[in-house]
C-alpha cells in the first residue's frame, strides 16, 4: 500500500482525538478535495474501536495486532501493512510492546 512520508497541501485539526487515557491519540487532516484521514500512535494495550465509515488502517512504523469483528484469532501487522474494516463494525488492536504508529483513511 504504501502511505506517502508526508501529506501535502492539506489542513491539521489541533485538538487530538484521544482515546483509552490517551493510550490511542490521533490528529485529523483534511484534504483539499473533502477526504479525512487520520495520522496516530497506538501504546501498548488492547483496544476495541467501533468504526462508522469503512477503514483502511495503514501502519506506518511499529507493530500490532488486529481482531475484526467476528474473528477468532489475532493477524499481526507490521510497518508497510495495511488493514481493512468494514463500516458499522468494529476491531480490537493490540501493540504489545513499543508504538505502533498508523494513517487511517475512510473510504
Amino acid at each position: 500500500m504504501g502511505s506517502p512520508a508526508q501529506f501535502d497541501n492539506v489542513s491539521v485539526v489541533c485538538k487530538a482525538n484521544v482515546y483509552f487515557d490517551g493510550k490511542v491519540v490521533s490528529h485529523s487532516v483534511l484534504f483539499p478535495d473533502g477526504t479525512r484521514k487520520t495520522v496516530g500512535l497506538v501504546f501498548p494495550g488492547a483496544f476495541t474501536f467501533n468504526t462508522g465509515a469503512p477503514e483502511v488502517m495503514e501502519i506506518v512504523a511499529g507493530t500490532c495486532r488486529v481482531r475484526l469483528a467476528g474473528a477468532t484469532e489475532w493477524t499481526p501487522y507490521a510497518a508497510g501493512t495495511a488493514f481493512r474494516v468494514a463500516g458499522n463494525s468494529s476491531f480490537e488492536i493490540a501493540v504489545d510492546s513499543g508504538i505502533a504508529e498508523y494513517v487511517c483513511s475512510f473510504v
